[in-house]
């Protein structure tokens, strides 16, 4: 058996109308023939009639060798090993849907194929006593194998061929999907030229914070006013995104409550790496010392006090 190749799912053939991710190996006049990636590369057939709905005037815009698709499955006969699929069937919902899932299954077979060449072990050893009964009780192995970093109660239902798998299964996963902390950034420019102008920009900046919890701060910084950066670091990217969405909502009401206060954003809110931060640095330091060969340069010297000058 092998330490490499199996089939995803415990059926060894998909259900009529469900769909599948094939990579295609030839075209023909009568219509492509595939290999379905999750199903340890058995073959497949997309008729002619059922790549589009529209009249086909060229085989080779439609679908290429080499490609994968999504398609859906039409025929299953389990005596002959034939599978009949369609590409027009399939909805752009149906194209993310199979997508998600096929990578979240690749990721699965990732990790067991290299606990099945660390342990020499057969790879489909694995999946019938840890994949398949996991994806049965938590619908995705995946979102298991995830779950069970901080819930250890996840393993109570496995039987693990050995203990040196059961090991090296959780050091591996610990490693390679624990979760790695994302920082969210957002630009925004701030002006207020009322008479309070410099105190209602600090204060409207005080929000940005005023709802920061352990789990979630919510950080302020000054590149070179009127341009100002909120962001904060955190596990969960949409929960980041949606918090720096509200932090900038919560600015701007307070600042607009002023005569003159307006915000704008530059840069919505978006996970950002540590060579776009190394850029704003830069940019701050290039800033900083032009400010520097200014003299008696001090217009914003009363709201910066209170904001950090460095991300």
């Amino acid at each position: 058996m092998s330490l490499e190749n199996c089939r995803f799912y415990e059926k060894k053939y998909p259900e009529i109308d469900s769909l599948v991710m094939v990579n295609v190996t030839q075209i023909t006049e009568v219509g492509a023939y595939v290999k379905l990636l999750e199903y340890d590369n058995i073959d497949g057939m997309i008729p002619l009639s059922e790549l589009s709905r529209r009249r086909i005037r060229s085989i080779q815009k439609l679908i290429r060798v080499g490609r994968n698709e999504v398609v859906m499955v039409v025929r299953v006969d389990k005596e002959k090993g034939y599978i009949d699929l369609s590409k027009r069937r399939v909805t752009p919902e149906d194209l993310v849907k199979c997508e998600e899932r096929y990578n979240k299954s690749k990721v699965v077979h990732s990790i067991m194929s290299h606990v099945a060449k660390k342990t020499q072990v057969p790879i489909e050893d694995l999946y019938e006593s840890i994949v398949w009964p996991l994806t049965r009780k938590y619908g995705h192995a995946l979102d298991a194998l995830r779950g069970s970093i901080a819930n250890p109660g996840v393993w109570d239902d496995v039987t693990f061929p050995s203990q040196v798998i059961a090991d090296e299964l959780k050091l591996y996963i610990s490693k390679r999907l624990t979760p790695q902390p994302t920082k969210i950034r957002a630009d925004v420019e701030i002006t207020c030229f009322g008479y309070d102008g410099i105190e209602a920009i600090k204060t409207a900046l005080r929000t940005a914070k005023a709802k920061n919890t352990e789990e979630m701060q919510v950080e302020v910084r000054v590149v070179a006013a009127p341009l100002y950066v909120i962001s904060t670091t955190c596990l969960d990217k949409s929960k980041g995104i949606t918090r720096l969405e509200e932090a900038i909502g919560e600015v701007k009401a307070s600042v607009e409550t002023f005569a003159g206060g307006r915000l704008t954003v530059k840069m919505a809110p978006q996970a950002v790496t540590e060579g776009d931060d190394a850029e704003l640095k830069a940019l701050m330091d290039q800033l900083a010392k032009a400010n520097e060969e200014v003299s008696g340069d001090d217009s914003n010297s009363e709201l910066d006090d209170d904001i950090p000058e460095t991300v």
